[in-house]
C-alpha cells in the first residue's frame, strides 16, 4: 500500500470491553494493510495477549507517522497537546460522547482506516492555547490547551474579581464565576455550555466568556487568533483560584497573580476521513434540524 504512514501508533484512554473491542479492530485493520503498529504501553496491557510492538506514551512522537487515539475526545485532547510538538497526526475513533475531534465512528474502523490510509483523507491544523502564570513579576512553566483554558476560583463556588487585558489595552474589571478562553476548536466544549459562539475550526480567533458575571452586558468577546491575553486576579473570596487546561491539566494561582495566554506555535495535525464536514457534525452532534418541521434535506 502507498500510504506516507508507515508505522502507526495506538492508543486508548478509557478502560471498558467497548473499547478494548475496538482496538483490537484497529490493530487488526493495520496488520491486514501490511503496516506495523505500535500499542502504547497502557494500552497493550489492557489487550489480550499477543504478539506486537509496545512503547512508552512519551517515545509515540518519535517513534510512529501517525497516532490513532481510541476513546472520546477527552482522550484525543491529551494525546494531542503532546503530539502538537511532534507534528506527527492524530485521528480519533469516537467511544465517548459528542465526538467532535474523535470523527470515525466503531462500525467504521475498518472502512475508514483503510481509506485513510489509502490517502483519502483530509487534514486541519488545530492551533492550541499556551499559558503561564507570572508571580512576583516572574513568568513560570507553560502549558497548553487544545481546547480551552479556565479560570475559576477552585473547589469553592465563590465569586472571583479580575482585569482582563488584550494586547496591552485595558478591557475591563469583572466579578463572576470565572472566565473561559477557547480556541475555535474548543468553542463547541465548555465555552457554548456558558453561552459563548460556535466557531469554525479554520478561524483564527480566540474567545473570551464570562461565567455567570455579575452584569448583564458582559458578553463574550472575540480576539485576533495573534492576540496576546492578560488576566489579573483581584480578589477570590477566600476561595483557592486555578486554572485548568483541558479540564485535565491545573496551575494554582494567587491573588495579585496573572495569567498570560497565547496561541501556541505548533498546531496539531487532525485528520479526518474525506468528505468530512463541520458543518454536518453540528447538525448531527448538536441535533440541529436541516429542514423546519424536521425534514432533512437530502441533497
Amino acid at each position: 500500500m502507498s500510504t506516507p504512514f508507515k508505522t502507526i501508533g495506538l492508543l486508548a484512554r478509557r478502560r471498558g470491553t467497548d473499547i478494548i473491542d475496538s482496538v483490537v479492530a484497529v490493530e487488526e485493520s493495520l496488520r491486514e494493510l501490511g503496516l506495523t503498529c505500535c500499542v502504547e504501553a497502557e494500552t497493550a496491557a489492557l489487550l489480550p495477549a499477543a504478539e506486537r510492538r509496545v512503547i512508552p506514551r512519551e517515545a509515540l512522537g518519535q517513534a510512529v507517522d501517525l497516532v490513532v487515539v481510541v476513546g472520546g475526545d477527552g482522550s484525543l485532547l491529551g494525546i494531542g497537546r503532546e503530539m502538537a510538538n511532534t507534528g506527527v497526526p492524530v485521528v480519533g475513533v469516537n467511544r465517548g460522547g459528542l465526538g467532535f475531534l474523535a470523527a470515525i465512528a466503531p462500525h467504521e474502523i475498518h472502512t475508514k482506516i483503510s481509506d485513510i490510509l489509502g490517502g483519502h483523507y483530509e487534514i486541519e491544523d488545530h492551533f492550541l492555547l499556551a499559558a503561564g502564570a507570572v508571580h512576583d513579576g516572574e513568568l513560570g512553566p507553560l502549558r497548553t490547551a487544545l481546547n480551552d483554558i479556565v479560570v475559576s476560583p477552585g473547589s469553592r463556588t465563590r465569586m472571583m474579581e479580575f482585569a482582563l487585558w488584550v494586547d496591552g489595552e485595558y478591557v475591563y474589571d469583572q466579578r463572576s464565576d470565572g472566565l473561559i478562553v477557547a480556541s475555535p476548536t474548543g468553542s463547541t466544549a465548555y465555552a457554548l455550555s456558558a453561552g459563548g459562539p460556535i466557531m469554525h475550526p479554520g478561524l483564527d480567533a480566540i474567545v473570551i466568556v464570562p461565567m455567570f458575571p455579575h452584569t448583564l452586558t458582559s458578553r463574550p468577546l472575540v480576539v485576533p487568533g495573534d492576540a496576546t491575553i492578560k488576566l489579573e486576579l483581584l480578589n477570590a473570596q477566600d476561595a483557592y483560584p486555578q486554572a485548568s487546561f483541558d479540564s485535565q491539566v491545573h496551575m494554582r494561582l494567587e491573588i495579585g497573580d496573572s495569567i498570560q495566554i497565547q496561541k501556541h506555535p505548533a498546531p496539531l495535525k487532525l485528520l479526518y476521513p474525506s468528505g468530512h464536514s463541520f458543518y454536518e457534525s453540528c447538525r448531527s452532534k448538536l441535533d440541529w434540524a436541516s429542514r423546519l418541521g424536521g425534514q432533512k434535506k437530502l441533497s
